[in-house]
């Protein structure tokens, strides 16, 4: 499929469009394909009207029911696979305010239960320190002390019995210079603590040994339902059955290579001890 970014808006009505016209043009009521897909006609209704967005599965259904001839059936689900993706460009986030991706994101998180993140490049948000958070930052243009605020405010979440945390750190995400050394060397001793929060799984992928895989992207799985994945420039979200499997497929490949528990610490308080001596 094609990734075009200007279509994903329009893809949920054009879908909606699609499974009505087939539903009608082979002579059966709301009703009827609602009992053929165990599924209520109150669905089937906002399907087709656009104001719910069906899984894969869904439409396959629907179309079987339908009868729906092989090439007609390859273009709607290739069709429900982009309502499926959502695109989140960075210039559109910053124009609304960071502050506001804040509150975005503490929705998902409080609507979640298992979250693993893969990071690649850098420490995520909930993992920061002030002075890391204010440097991840220091691009965007403006008083940023509400955004700084409410990333802060998130990490709380942590500490949320009711969840499950499991963050992979590659080495380089978690050396990265994006401090002084004095700086880093705070932030990998705030790294070591939040692993010893029940909740928290926290391992990190040393830079050693044979790892014959090519990671591409920071990415967060939230449950087994959607996955964000991040990009130069933006956020890609799935929620396709399909891509969220995949992404969690490939979270399960990297933490094999992922120290945890003393061992991670032990690195942690190393590299943490490389920068203070570099302050020194």
């Amino acid at each position: 499929m094609t990734f075009e970014p200007e279509k994903l808006g329009r893809s949920r009505s054009d879908l909606a469009e699609a499974l009505r016209t087939q539903r009608r043009g082979a002579g059966r009521t709301q009703t009827w394909l609602a009992r053929r897909c165990n599924m209520s006609q109150t669905k089937v209704s906002n399907i087709e009207s656009g104001r719910l967005a069906p899984s894969l599965v869904d439409v396959e259904l629907i179309l079987e029911a339908l009868g729906t001839d092989e090439a007609s059936a390859a273009g709607i689900l290739s069709l429900a696979a982009t309502a499926a993706t959502e695109w989140q460009d960075d210039w559109s986030s910053r124009r609304r305010g960071l502050d506001k991706k804040q509150n975005e994101l503490a929705r998902m998180e409080a609507a979640s239960t298992v979250f693993r993140f893969f990071l690649l490049s850098m420490v995520t948000g909930l993992l920061a320190t002030p002075e890391y958070v204010r440097a991840s930052i220091a691009d965007v243009p403006g008083d940023q002390s509400k955004t700084i605020a409410k990333k802060l405010e998130r990490q709380r979440v942590l500490h949320d019995s009711s969840k499950m945390f499991t963050f992979l750190l590659t080495e380089q995400a978690v050396r990265w210079p994006l401090l002084p050394p004095a700086g880093m060397a705070v932030q990998l001793d705030r790294l070591a603590s939040v692993s010893r929060i029940p909740q928290v799984r926290l391992g990190v992928i040393p830079l050693s040994g044979h790892i014959p895989e090519r990671p591409l992207n920071t990415f967060t799985v939230y449950d087994r339902r959607l996955a964000t994945v991040e990009t130069g420039t933006g956020a890609l979200i799935f929620r396709d059955r399909k891509n969220v499997a995949a992404y969690l497929h490939d979270f399960d490949v990297y933490e094999r290579y992922a120290v945890f528990g003393e061992e991670c610490r032990e690195l942690l308080s190393e590299w943490s001890m490389a920068f203070t001596r570099q302050r020194g």
